[in-house]
């Protein structure tokens, strides 16, 4: 098995998307197959070592960088096993160090459709179960979780965990028992919170009446075992997608289109209007954002005040009524369609897709040049509370001065807004109005993060979310897996709740 202990080379094991600084490990290793991996750590549990899990380092929250302990990184852990179709879609198999972006090439290359669909493809497999990542086509679809069927786990005592979805259910009284054989078993009491109601949520674990104990360990963020293998269900690959960026003169309009179209796509998957208008994903952007953006597309409308960008899939019987019924809801919508752009074809759609992913590229670029970080929330909260929370963000921004945009997924009332510091007094001031905007969301039923997760530093918020009982109720069901509580430490909660 492969270690690093140069200073050099580990220095990328170190860091991730967050810029947190101070990383530092005494030594990273690369497992190669999973009994490595479960060997590295029952190692680590006798010594008392603490153990970060590394993936890709696309993660934004802190969750790969080590204070201390050895790095176990899954770059080795890279093989693409079966991948097989079914009448209803199939199933594929895939070791935790494959990138997402490897593992949708070679599904669609049978047909099929892995849908999780998180903006940055180079993530590890691994790292979107522990984080159950999701993305634009989660409105549609749902996140990682729903696609999980089985997972191989390393546990922190060294054993090896191979569970599916449906073998072992949580009791009445929040009751886990998880066999390990040799008449062996992990016992776990779940938190007694209630999460909030959002349609996105990735703060703490999951918890939920009789729930299966696979969903568990997805989102988990690395802190009760390591994940080696998964298996995914896939879907069969739309025979077509129709996608637009549309332009709005008014804000207010652009808000009730996406009310209908949301509604409008429910009422479809409800079975209501079968065959009728259904998105995948409704993506939205803000006046302040559009102007990021004529930097680079200078054909924006100069009166826009906010964009949506949609996805439909179609077939080539239903693709020109589905193209009538969008423009027929974007036109009592007062939508600038003459402005807008449209793609049926997959040249065309991958300009649309460029055109939704240039913004978080231009915001670092121009964070870079002022040498700050941006303040960024990943807050989500019930549809009643959108509108509102949306009105919030913009009045205290603008009361502020400071400078800010605003994007993301809007089917899902999950909006990143994205402050941009111009010194160290504005920076102070945009964590004041993050943690504003953090109590604001957990006082209308909202999360505190919709997809990013906790990681190391979000996790004081998840105290105003959950409060102290239910963090120490999260500790203890974390050691009924990592008895000596090596795995992640900082992750989800501090030190202090051991």
């Amino acid at each position: 098995m492969l270690e690093k202990s140069n200073p050099d080379e580990m220095q990328s094991y170190l860091s991730d998307a967050s810029n947190l600084a101070g990383g530092h490990a005494a030594r990273v290793v690369f497992p190669e197959t999973a009994e490595e991996a479960a060997g590295v750590l029952r190692e680590a549990s006798a010594a008392g070592i603490a153990v970060t899990v590394s993936g890709a380092g696309t993660g934004v929250v802190g969750g790969r960088v080590p204070f201390g302990g050895i790095v176990l990184a899954t770059d080795k852990l890279n093989r693409i096993g079966e991948i097989v179709a079914d009448e209803g879609g199939g199933r594929g198999t895939v070791e935790a160090g494959v990138t997402l972006a490897d593992f949708r090439r070679e599904v669609e290359s049978r047909g099929l459709l892995y849908p999780p669909d998180p903006t940055e493809w180079s993530c590890y497999m691994g790292g979107t179960v522990v984080t159950n990542a999701s993305g634009a086509r989660t409105f549609k679809y749902g996140a990682t979780r729903r696609y999980i069927r089985r997972l191989k786990i390393a546990l922190a005592t060294g054993d090896l965990l191979s569970l599916a979805r449906g073998e072992v259910f949580a009791d009445a009284g929040g009751r886990l028992r998880i066999p390990l054989g040799a008449g062996r078993a992990i016992n776990a009491q779940l938190p007694a919170y209630r999460m909030p109601q959002t349609r996105k949520h990735a703060a703490g674990y999951y918890v939920e009446p009789g729930m299966d104990a696979l969903d568990l360990f997805i989102g988990s963020e690395g802190t009760l075992g390591v994940v080696v293998e998964i298996e995914a269900a896939l879907l069969p690959k739309p025979e077509g997608v129709l996608s637009g960026v549309v332009f709005f003169t008014d804000e207010e309009k652009l808000l009730a289109f996406v009310r209908a179209a949301r509604a409008a796509s429910l009422d479809t998957r409800a079975g209501n209007v079968p065959g009728e208008l259904d998105a995948r994903a409704l993506e939205f952007f803000d006046a302040e954002a559009l102007n990021f953006l004529r930097e680079k597309y200078p054909s924006i409308p100069a009166d826009a005040q906010g964009a949506i960008f949609f996805e439909q899939e179609t077939t080539e019987a239903t693709e020109e009524r589905l193209m009538d019924a969008w423009l027929a809801l974007l036109e009592r919508h007062d939508a600038a369609l003459d402005a807008s752009w449209f793609a049926t074809d997959e040249r065309d759609q991958v300009r649309l897709r460029d055109f939704r992913h240039a913004l978080p590229v231009l915001v670092n670029e121009w964070i870079a040049r002022h040498g700050q970080r941006k303040v960024s929330t990943d807050m989500s909260v019930p549809d009643e509370a959108f509108a509102a929370m949306l009105r919030f963000y913009q009045d205290t921004l603008r009361a502020s001065g400071l400078q800010y945009v605003i994007f993301g997924h809007i089917g899902d009332n999950h909006v990143h807004v994205n402050i941009l510091p111009r010194d160290q007094a504005q920076a102070a001031t945009a964590r004041e109005i993050y943690g504003r905007f953090i109590a604001r969301a957990v006082a209308t039923g909202g999360t505190i993060s919709a997809e990013h997760g906790v990681g190391k530093i979000k996790r004081d918020y998840l105290r105003a979310l959950y409060g102290d009982e239910h963090l120490r109720q999260m500790a203890a069901l974390k050691r009924a897996f990592d008895p000596a509580c090596i795995l992640g430490r900082g992750n989800i909660f501090g030190e202090e709740y051991f």
